[in-house]
């Protein structure tokens, strides 16, 4: 009976799950953000420029450093339905749904930037320190809504997650004319990642565990290049490789007070970004498309359940995503800026279940930006 009862919310969970971006966050910064994260060919600011295409760096030609600070908050909320089985077991016809809202809150997101250019010099250097990932929910234990019951009925209790990616990447832009450039990103990352429950962790009569917070450090690079025609027009490219990461060790407690270790690869995928700008007079237009690869993403290409019940990985599909942004510059200090993202959902129907604990999947973001510039001279 429990099996069918896991299939069935599998089933009827599926449809309430939509991706923006999947993990991702569609842009870094108040001014990418703004953009909805389009930044390939058209780099307003340093920030968009370094997480989307280091080539696109060559534009800037003084010394800046950048550091924004954004207030993300959404409102997912949980449902479920489960059937009624009578004292014998057997089906009664009706059914018991329920609906939990997520009691997360707002979560800043910071991004610090800092660039070196000069207008005789084709090398331009950048360093950055950005939260490109960093969402989680917090489902409360309900006794209204089956998915969230206390685990002794059946359900999984309390579910919250939390998960935060810092990257620091280090740029290096070079003019090979004056329209073309390439660039290079060194990046290191750190990782941070708490599941409850846990259901990488092999589960006991109990149930599944919840976890302390577990840390990872990854590398990886990114590769672009950037073309100005001088007419208006901007083309842009860029990939960013694996981010490939060291286990996730984490310590667990079951609500028997028993204590156990498990680990779990959790990498961050690769991403395939193409862009096109356009400049003229007051108005600045960016579209981008990226291809992030999570099928081949350690994590997140498997799926199903061990020989012990502990879920192998999300199972994710690889995702399509547009981006587009347009800036008016009348007034110099108070640019208007309307941004738009797309994103195709990772999350097919058969795999929802081992992602109700994952991080969040985000439909609809609304971004709340504050921006201090300094230039130095």
């Amino acid at each position: 009976m429990k099996n069918s009862f896991l299939k069935l919310i599998t089933l009827l969970f599926a449809s309430t799950l939509f991706a923006q971006t999947g993990h991702i966050m569609q842009g870094v910064g108040a001014v990418n953000m703004s953009m909805g994260g389009a930044a390939t060919a058209q780099p307003l600011d340093i920030s968009g420029a370094m997480q989307w295409n280091p080539a696109a760096l060559s534009t800037f030609d003084q010394k800046l450093i950048k550091f924004d600070l954004g207030l993300f908050f959404s409102a997912p909320e949980l449902n479920s339905t489960v059937p009624i089985f009578d004292s014998n077991g057997q089906p009664t016809g009706n059914f018991m749904s329920g609906t939990t809202a997520d009691d997360r809150g707002i979560s800043p997101m910071p991004a610090l930037a800092m660039v070196w250019g000069k207008e005789d010099s084709k090398h331009t250097f950048g360093v950055s320190a950005f939260g490109i990932s960093g969402f989680g929910v917090t489902f409360p234990e309900s006794t209204t809504n089956p998915i969230n019951m206390p685990q002794s009925m059946g359900g999984f209790g309390k579910i919250e997650s939390d998960y935060m990616l810092l990257q620091v990447g280090f740029s290096w832009a070079y003019e090979l004319s004056d329209k073309f450039s390439i660039g290079v990103q060194p990046t290191m990352n750190y990782a941070a990642l708490e599941l409850m429950p846990n259901p990488t962790a092999n589960p006991t009569q109990a149930g599944y565990p919840s976890t302390d917070k577990a840390t990872a450090i990854g590398f990886g690079a990114q590769f672009g290049v950037f073309f100005d025609t001088g007419s208006g027009f901007k083309l842009g490219a860029s990939y960013k490789t694996t981010q490939k990461f060291s286990e996730f060790e984490f310590n667990n407690t079951y609500l028997d007070g028993s204590t156990a270790t498990n680990n779990f690869q959790m990498d961050y995928p690769a991403i395939l970004s193409f862009g096109l700008g356009y400049s003229k007079g007051n108005f600045d237009f960016a579209l981008d498309y990226r291809s992030v690869d999570y099928e081949n993403t350690d994590g997140f290409s498997k799926t199903g359940w061990t020989q012990t019940a502990s879920v192998t990985g999300f199972g994710w599909k690889n995702i399509n995503i547009i981006s587009a942004g347009l800036q008016y510059k009348e007034i110099e200090k108070f640019p208007l800026r309307l941004g738009y993202t797309y994103s195709s959902n990772p999350i097919e129907s058969d795999v929802a279940f081992f992602n109700i604990p994952a991080t969040a999947i985000i439909a609809n973001a609304s971004n709340l930006d504050l921006v201090m510039k300094l230039v130095i001279k």
